[in-house]
């Protein structure tokens, strides 16, 4: 396996021909002792080898490969998965990459990596793969993934699992104080000040979302720049030197002064949003789409029963969400690429994205899988959630995007540290960005 050898951190599950083996072992169970015994299911002539990283437990990737190991009998899958950290998945995989190994077919990548991955030329460009189908493919996912997944014109990944940014609310504090959800700022601060002063509880927070220095720090400033009617590149070029290019910064301050967010924001990091809510302690959160399982089936969630999901607020109504998710991609190294493609195809498909939905709770990247009745039955938050996936932004699309996330969340978190104004901080954006974006 190359450089991926190495790393004792990964978790490999290895799947052969399912439908055979059942059928091996049905017989045998049914045969007289007398009969002649079924002879094993011959071994797969091509094994593809999947990388999945965190992006889902090994049971619930057995799941989405089932079916095409029943229909491909030559073909056997082996899966990896695991690693301490993301950090340490991503160092294994850009090491085998650069030296083009290619112990890997496939891979399940970040919505973020289709631009860097293309050009560094290390997965496979499908358009000559899906041929005439190409289009009438793209043309059922939500215009953010067509985005995400189509690089100078050419699909360099399918889309496999949705998510985006909500806002979780507390559905029993706003009913108890006849409060609708809010659809602007203004309206998120009014309520949590209403629902802070009527509770009188030291310990319930108003509104939280990332202000550590990590990834989900990016959508801390662009969910409300988007709300704000504004774009951070317009045409490619940076498009920061209108005044609503301070408003996220602005905003904020404001809820910080007005006490609806903790006095510690620029150090809340991810998943700490989703324990304050799930602790009970928390009116209005920004948060992926992971928190509404967590919130409702974790044992000792508080808030089981009364949380709901809205989109984000904006200045003037409703604000585009922040789209994340993954996308399984073709190895620019594999030796089994139309295999890989046929794989990759039928991982990003109804059939699978269905069932991983209603078991794994995945967010569907399929838009009429949100009003399947046996997908809201298993998961009826995904009724709420269409919307939000739907009108949900890509991040800048670039192959320099890591410098253009360092910017952004390193100016976010030093503005609700304090140790930025919103002046100097937009001021250091233009700067940064001027300089990858000439």
């Amino acid at each position: 396996m190359g450089a991926v050898a190495s790393s004792k951190a990964f978790v490999r599950l290895f799947l052969l021909v399912l439908a055979g083996l059942g059928a091996l072992a049905m017989a045998q169970a049914q045969t007289p002792q007398t009969a002649p015994q079924t002879q094993p299911p011959a071994a797969p002539q091509t094994i593809l080898r999947l990388f999945i990283g965190n992006a889902q437990r090994l049971d619930v990737a057995r799941l989405a490969v089932e079916g095409f190991l029943r229909a491909n009998p030559g073909i056997g899958i082996e899966i990896e998965a695991g690693g301490a950290t993301v950090e340490q998945q991503q160092q294994v995989l850009n090491a085998a990459l650069a030296s083009k190994d290619g112990s890997f077919d496939l891979f399940l990548i970040d919505v973020l990596r289709p631009a860097q991955w293309a050009a560094a030329q290390w997965i496979e460009p499908l358009d000559a793969y899906l041929a005439a189908d190409r289009d009438r493919i793209l043309e059922r996912y939500p215009a953010g993934y067509r985005a995400a997944a189509t690089i100078n014109g050419r699909v360099m990944a399918l889309p496999y699992i949705a998510d985006a940014q909500f806002l979780y609310y507390r559905k029993d504090l706003l009913e108890k104080y006849a409060l609708d959800i809010p659809r602007t700022w203004d309206d998120l601060k009014a309520a949590a000040q209403k629902i802070m002063a009527g509770e009188n509880n030291p310990a319930l927070i108003g509104f939280e979302t990332t202000g550590a220095p990590v990834e989900s720090a990016v959508c801390t400033y662009l969910v409300p720049l988007w709300g704000a009617g504004e774009d951070i590149l317009v045409g490619g070029k940076p498009n920061l030197a209108s005044e609503a290019a301070k408003r996220p910064f602005q905003l904020w301050a404001d809820l910080r002064a007005a006490n609806v967010t903790p006095p510690n924001l620029s150090e809340i990091a991810t998943d700490r949003i989703r324990q304050t809510m799930q602790a009970g302690n928390l009116i209005f959160g920004l948060s992926w789409g992971y928190a509404a399982n967590r919130l409702e089936n974790d044992a000792d969630s508080a808030v089981k029963g009364k949380i709901g999901i809205a989109p984000a607020p904006g200045f003037n109504g409703s604000a585009p969400s922040c789209l994340g998710g993954w996308m399984v991609a073709v190895s620019a190294f594999s030796k089994n690429k139309p295999d890989a493609v046929k794989l990759a195809r039928h991982l990003s498909s109804p059939e699978v994205t269905k069932p991983l939905a209603m078991q794994g709770g995945h967010l569907p990247v399929f838009p009429e899988l949100y009003a399947d009745p046996e997908v809201l039955a298993a998961r009826s938050w995904f009724a709420q959630a269409l919307p939000v996936v739907q009108s949900a932004r890509p991040r800048p699309i670039t192959p320099r995007y890591s410098e253009v996330s360092e910017a952004l969340r390193v100016n976010v978190h030093a503005v609700l540290g304090g140790s930025k104004t919103a002046d100097q901080a937009t001021g250091d954006l233009s700067l940064r960005l001027g300089n990858i974006f000439r």
